[in-house]
């Protein structure tokens, strides 16, 4: 567990360099408590102002407030000096302090790999955004993303279906955002982790996301962006990637869409295009016999043409009726079975996709 010390200088918020440069002088975080203004005056990058924002909140109800909050809410809080701080955050510039964590800290250490794009995707995003996700947590890998609307949410839901994901957030552990990402948020931590290096009730202030964004890209191997425009955060964290010596990977999209902007100008930049799971796998130099599966279940006569209607693109409900000729109970009944069976997901409300790789055997 993180020491108070490293709790109460993160809790100060102040800039890295300077957060820096106080542990560089007082060698122990602990220190800080004990720390005269007198000694302070030592600290070149402190002002008179930063001192006495020191003094002042070593005993503050809000300091007080936070220790109480991890300890009810049964928070992991670790600091860059405990064992299960990872190793690959620590070759960032800038690495955070401390890490606020709800839900497994050891899953930190595992095979990472980020998924970002755009908080509004084009169906075609979002179905690949879950194929992508979704294979790669079959394959054992840990999913990372930003739990935003769009791209994030549909690469957590997909990657908690059969494995695991994290989420790292742009504010606090008790200030969940987009509140509609709450529940999600709950269930990624059962089975992973939801972390962030903000205080617990920290608002998600737009200065906040770079950093966010910085912590996704240094945890991973690598980053694979779906859907992204020209200036986004997405991109943001392809760039941040590529300074820390990331992979960076761009899936293409079609050339009149302004959300393949952003990945079609990494791709030109040098990032790897991928059309498969397997270029990723390539790329990092992994050899899983499991790539090329194909995944095969029995499906009724019914609900192969179901199947046949669906695209890889996607098709609204509407759109499968009007093309099959069938009542809309027993429709719904075969669209539900032919998802769980796992051939199709639901991309958007009433709107279906099929998964890339998938394959039937028909009754």
């Amino acid at each position: 567990m993180a020491k108070n010390g490293s709790i109460f200088l993160n809790f100060l918020n102040f800039p890295p360099k300077k957060t820096e440069g106080i542990i560089s002088f007082l060698g122990d975080t602990e220190k800080i408590f004990d720390a005269k203004e007198s000694d302070l005056a030592n600290i070149a990058v402190l002002t008179d102002t930063d001192r006495q924002t020191i003094i002042k909140s070593r005993d503050s109800d809000a300091f007080k407030q936070e220790l109480r909050l991890i300890a009810r809410e049964q928070l992991t809080v670790i600091d860059i000096h405990d064992k299960d701080y990872p190793e690959s955050l620590k070759e960032i510039a800038h690495p955070p302090l401390v890490l606020y964590i709800r839900g497994k800290a050891q899953i930190l250490s595992g095979f990472l790999l980020g998924i970002v794009g755009t908080r509004i995707p084009t169906i075609y995003g979002l179905s690949m955004a879950q194929e992508f996700s979704h294979t790669l947590s079959s394959l054992g890998f840990v999913v990372v993303s930003g739990l935003a609307r769009g791209i994030d949410t549909a690469a957590h839901k997909a990657a908690i279906e059969n494995g695991k994901t994290i989420a790292v957030l742009g504010s606090g552990l008790l200030n969940i955002y987009p509140k509609e990402n709450s529940r999600l948020a709950g269930e990624i931590a059962r089975q992973g982790a939801v972390i962030s290096e903000f205080p617990l009730t920290t608002p998600p202030l737009k200065e906040n996301f770079p950093r966010r964004n910085r912590i996704i890209s240094g945890l991973s191997r690598g980053i694979l962006v779906v859907e992204a425009a020209q200036k986004s955060g997405a991109l943001i964290t392809a760039h941040l990637a590529l300074e820390q010596n990331r992979e960076v990977f761009a899936l293409p999209g079609k050339v009149d869409s302004p959300l393949s902007r952003g990945t079609h100008l990494l791709i030109k930049e040098g990032a790897k295009l991928v059309d498969s799971v397997g270029d990723i796998l390539a790329e990092l130099n992994i050899d899983l016999s499991r790539k090329q599966q194909k995944f095969s279940c029995n499906i009724s006569s019914q609900e192969k043409v179901i199947f046949d209607i669906i695209t890889n693109e996607g098709i609204s409900l509407e759109e499968i009726i009007l093309k099959c000729n069938l009542e809309r109970p027993l429709l719904n009944t075969l669209v539900l079975s032919l998802q769980l069976k796992g051939l199709i997901r639901e991309v958007r409300p009433a709107c279906f996709a099929r998964l890339r790789g998938m394959d039937y055997a028909q009754y």
